[in-house]
């Protein structure tokens, strides 16, 4: 079982930051989205896993009706503040898989960096439930991968994951393999097992440049880095740091998104 497993409520611990140092999307995958899912004012649109809202800002500016399905408290008050201006707006405070749907009444449901929280066949069924014939289920995440052009950062980085994070997490290996097509496919055609159908998929990419001090924060809002105690997380956020300004200052990480489109 993965680390991450059973640790949802860490994100509501850090809203705020999560907020403010998390990454949204790139235009590309709303061009693409918005292609196999044409929505709009008439449009029931339903987020899954909402978290700061990074990805509900753009499907909100399309008119639609939307409904975003969070579970953590301080999350689901800070998109109800965030996004107050829309009045086709709302949220449930709530796991996905637990929350009744209108059967066929919704035209796109879609998910940023959150479905993998959701037992599998349970995520896919309800949203194959819920949507309409000819509906559109999307989910897309983010998968940053270490900096390319400065290798001995990152073994300088991966040095104090070994005094630290595994010494806390005893079997776990840190996967540093970049996203492959291969991976988004094999991800991508899942949603085949349960009804759907016309499953694509796309890839985007970007860079994004960090302090140290910012790359610790980032660092602060993934939740096996949260349940870390205190004191060996704070140990070992120092020590990212130093390796950080000892190689320069700067860290840069190149992110790979998937994004993965079915039809019911």
């Amino acid at each position: 079982m993965a680390v991450t497993k059973g640790l949802e409520w860490t994100f509501d611990t850090v809203a705020s930051k999560y907020d403010k140092i998390r990454p949204g999307y790139v235009r590309e995958l709303y061009e693409k989205l918005f292609s196999y899912a044409p929505i709009g004012p008439e449009s029931n649109v339903v987020e899954v896993g909402s978290g700061a809202g990074q990805a509900t800002g753009p499907v909100l500016q399309t008119g639609c009706r939307l409904t975003a399905v969070e579970y953590g408290k301080s999350f689901a008050a800070l998109l109800r503040e965030k996004f107050a201006e829309y009045p086709s707006f709302s949220v449930i405070n709530g796991r996905f898989e637990e929350t009744e749907f209108e059967p066929d009444s919704c035209d796109l449901v879609f998910s940023a960096s959150a479905f993998h929280w959701i037992p599998e066949q349970a995520g896919y069924e309800t949203a194959y439930a819920m949507l309409k014939k000819g509906g559109a289920f999307a989910r897309f995440a983010n998968h940053p991968h270490p900096d390319r052009r400065r290798p001995e950062l990152t073994a300088a980085i991966q040095k104090q994951y070994d005094e630290y994070y595994y010494k806390y997490y005893t079997n776990k290996t840190r996967d540093l393999r970049e996203y492959t097509e291969e991976m988004a496919k094999e991800r991508a055609m899942l949603a085949g097992k349960y009804g759907f159908r016309d499953l694509q998929y796309a890839m985007f990419r970007r860079e994004r440049t960090f302090t140290a001090k910012e790359y610790t924060e980032l660092l602060g809002t993934y939740s096996d880095h949260i349940a870390l105690d205190e004191t060996v997380r704070s140990e070992f956020f120092a020590k990212v740091e130093q390796a950080i300004t000892d190689h320069g200052g700067l860290i840069t990480i190149y992110d790979t998104i998937d994004l993965q489109l079915a039809r019911k």
